[in-house]
């Protein structure tokens, strides 16, 4: 009997949740535009990359709106992340299994406006948060999705980058450019940081499609070392493996599996550069501002990269133009032709020939772009 009380609790606790919701949304909410929202949600609940592309939404809300309150919903191992308050932001940790997030939730409600990018579907949260008026993007399917929100703007015809995709949720013209220092370094426990200048690799991703091969790795690994750089590996929760499989001799230090997310951001904003697939945290690396090169392989850089907003920051993107089977053209189950991208799985693509035929002395050179010439003397 012991052992099913968890069940029981998580039963009650979910029969609870879609009670209380079902009430809040059977209530009428007054839907209108707010000419000066002193409240405003913003509501993604997105994986780690994604949430961080709306970081120029949060700068264009904040510079629109300068006294407003700007609440962001947040998954629970982002909101470490967020303790400095980048943009004045608050920050809800919000998890769709806790009951005890969704509560917190309710009892701080009511809001003047609510942006949903990203999945329509968290409109419904947005309106049973007493939001009055709600903007998403257009065409997210199915349409019962999209049923709570009161604005909807449609993807740009025309090739422009997921930041700034999101970033048209908000009124107004662009924001300013990001410029190291406007998100706080979060802090974080201490760990042992190499004594000398160093090169991060992180060799994870999303996917095993994005994982670039382990000799290419090497190559690269021993080119950093050439360049008195000491090379260091890096890999969220599950990737030790793939930095056994690539340097099976253990000739690195390797940071695998041994962080979190406030410690990944120190070991990043202090390297002398760092690589990785196009993942997360390679869009957690410009923030810090460090000098980063994303590979691009199913991805696209046009749609994933660093875009305007991030324009100013020491970026480099490596990709094989126009590669023929990076041919879909649709993002967040929105269609552009305009879209280049691959989201196969490994039942439809056994090898991922577009991250096996990028060389690593194409790496080599977007690192010498970004850290120049080899100095002739060390420092």
């Amino acid at each position: 009997m012991a052992s099913e009380i968890p069940s029981i609790i998580r039963t009650v606790a979910r029969a609870l949740r879609v009670r209380l919701l079902g009430v809040r949304l059977l209530g009428t909410r007054p839907r209108r535009r707010p000419a000066a929202p002193q409240r405003i949600l913003v509501a993604p609940h997105l994986r780690l990359g994604d949430a961080i592309l709306i970081t120029p939404l949060l700068a264009k809300l904040r510079e629109q709106y300068p006294a407003a309150e700007i609440v962001l919903l947040s998954t629970l191992p982002m909101v470490p992340l967020y303790q400095g308050n980048p943009y004045g932001v608050v920050v809800w940790p919000y998890h769709p299994r806790r009951f005890e997030t969704v509560a917190a939730m309710f009892r701080q409600d009511g809001f003047d406006l609510a942006v949903v990018p990203g999945d329509n579907r968290h409109g419904w949260l947005a309106a049973a948060l007493r939001a009055k008026w709600i903007v998403a993007h257009a065409g997210d399917r199915p349409r019962l999705k999209s049923w709570m929100i009161d604005e909807l703007i449609d993807y740009p015809q025309t090739p422009t980058a997921m930041a700034e995709i999101f970033a048209e949720l908000g009124p107004g013209p662009g924001p300013r450019p990001y410029q190291r220092g406007d998100w706080p370094a979060p802090s974080c426990r201490s760990f042992d940081l190499p004594e000398r200048p160093y090169a991060v690799l992180h060799v994870g991703a999303s996917g095993p499609l994005k994982l670039w091969p382990p000799e290419q790795w090497l190559a690269l690994a021993r080119w950093l070392t050439e360049r008195s750089l000491e090379v260091v590996w890096s890999g969220g929760p599950g990737e030790a493996a793939i930095v056994g499989q690539i340097d099976k001799a253990g000739r690195y230090r390797s940071y695998a599996q041994r962080l979190d997310l406030a410690q990944m951001w120190r070991l990043i904003a202090q390297a002398a550069v760092f690589v990785s697939p196009d993942t997360g945290v390679a869009h957690l690396a410009r923030l810090t501002g460090v000098p980063a090169v994303s590979l691009f392989g199913p991805g696209s850089p046009a749609l994933f990269g660093r875009g305007e907003f991030w324009r100013e920051m020491p970026c480099a993107e490596v990709t094989i133009e126009n590669f023929p089977c990076r041919d879909q053209r649709d993002v967040f189950e929105r269609k552009r032709d305009w879209v280049r991208r691959c989201s196969r799985s490994t039942r439809q693509c056994a090898a991922a020939r577009c991250m096996i035929q990028l060389e690593a002395q194409a790496v080599i050179a977007a690192v010498e772009r970004l850290l120049g010439p080899e100095p002739s003397e060390p420092a």
